[in-house]
């Protein structure tokens, strides 16, 4: 019963918060702090997200084969390769670490 409570309570709340966003104000929007931290946000969420999902497992720090994926991705964005190529070079990286350290 625990389970379809919290389920109810997330419904609710995502209601709530999609709704409070059709309730402010446009001129509130337009405001240009407003428009940075919303181009911004999406940008520092996924790099949290990224960072805990890499160096992290329960509440140890961890440098593992996730990280040299993560390092040769950057390695590849900063040479400004392809999306794809991006995500490749990680894939390829973190499996071949995988693969040596068994």
């Amino acid at each position: 019963m625990n389970v379809w409570i919290a389920v109810g309570v997330t419904a609710v709340g995502c209601y709530a918060v999609k709704l409070a966003g059709l309730l402010v104000p446009a001129g509130v929007l337009e405001r240009p702090l407003v428009k940075r931290l919303a181009a911004l946000l999406p940008v520092a969420l996924l790099a949290a997200l990224t960072a805990q999902q890499t160096f992290a497992d329960g509440q140890a720090l961890v440098l593992d084969a996730r990280a040299a994926g993560v390092a040769a991705a950057a390695v590849a964005l900063f040479l400004r390769a392809p999306f794809l190529l991006v995500v490749a070079a990680a894939v390829v990286v973190t499996a071949g670490v995988r693969a040596m350290c068994g």
